[in-house]
């Protein structure tokens, strides 16, 4: 088995009661995705600051600034100049293993995006930093992929819905789920399922950056399982009371089953010690009504349970 580095998509959003949220997303985790620079170029002081701030060892990979690819369709001008030479820099100073590249839906379309990322493939150099292209909304042609191979690019992936159609000694997914406006919870199997692509005999390294509401969690539950072979409790109970741990996280009250299941069903909790399931499971078995508090919806569901 290559290397897995496991991560999620960005640190401003570990929480920590005080102190320096880098330095302390580092001590859990060996790698991060900067998100930030797909939005705005960083100055060459926060970059450093960033690389200061981690254990020896930790891995970065940066997001190109959208307006290469979005905007400006790779072709290149002073404007994307300007963008390749402060990605080139980022790169350089975080020691970063990957950047990558989103290619927007309007572009996958595109009946001249092979010769576009030909044209910038062949007249850019990232030095050691692999550049791992993600096709958004659709499906790239062949011809495209072609380019992908050519140039040792990686086909960047959610290995939880695609594998990817570029043979590489280097796994890179971007990982989401199949929830909505990345709301969603990486259940048990599933994590189990991305585990084991990422540890092909094709890939010398896997790097795998968890995305959404619960990416912290979900990476640091497939961290523990390569580690020791089973995945963690997700609170500190199960059966209904491991449930309203985790309706009572967020759960707006008055609400009605059919609202419950909407904004909570997404969640997972703790059925046993052995086993999680998702909340909407459960929740099914309310009686259409509106229910006033948490402890209504709990004694509700011990009624219909037993």
């Amino acid at each position: 088995m290559g290397q897995i580095r496991i991560g999620a998509g960005g640190w401003d959003y570990f929480n920590i009661p005080n102190g320096d949220r880098l330095k302390a997303y580092s001590s859990a985790y060996d790698f991060v995705e900067v998100n930030s620079t797909y939005y705005r170029l960083p100055s060459p002081s926060a970059v450093a600051s960033w690389r200061r701030r981690v254990l020896p060892g930790f891995e970065f990979s940066v997001r190109c600034q959208r307006d290469l690819a979005e905007l400006h369709r790779f072709e290149l001008t002073h404007k994307t100049i300007r963008i390749i030479d402060s990605m080139e820099k980022t790169c350089k100073r975080l020691k970063a293993t990957v950047l990558t590249i989103l290619v927007p839906k309007a572009l996958v379309g595109d009946i001249e995006l092979a010769s576009k990322l030909n044209n910038f493939l062949s007249t850019t150099s990232f030095g050691e930093t692999r550049i791992a292209i993600e096709f958004r909304g659709g499906d790239p042609t062949e011809d495209t992929l072609k380019i992908l191979r050519d140039y040792n690019a990686v086909h960047c992936v959610d290995l939880s819905t695609q594998d990817p159609e570029v043979d590489s000694s280097m796994l890179y997914s971007r990982l989401f789920g199949k929830g909505k406006e990345n709301i969603y919870e990486f259940d048990d199997n599933e994590l189990q399922s991305i585990a084991t692509k990422a540890s092909g005999p094709k890939f010398e390294k896997s790097i795998l950056a968890f995305h959404g509401v619960r990416m912290y969690g979900d990476a640091a539950r497939l961290k523990t399982f390569l580690n020791s072979g089973k995945f963690p409790s997700l609170t500190g109970q199960v059966g209904l009371g491991s449930l309203g741990e985790i309706l009572k996280e967020d759960a707006r009250f008055p609400t009605t089953k059919s609202q419950l299941i909407e904004e909570q069903g997404w969640k997972l909790y703790d059925k046993s010690g052995e086993e999680r399931a998702r909340a909407r499971e459960v929740l099914e078995k309310l009686p259409a009504r509106t229910y006033p508090t948490l402890d209504d919806v709990l004694a509700s569901l011990k009624r219909a349970v037993l």
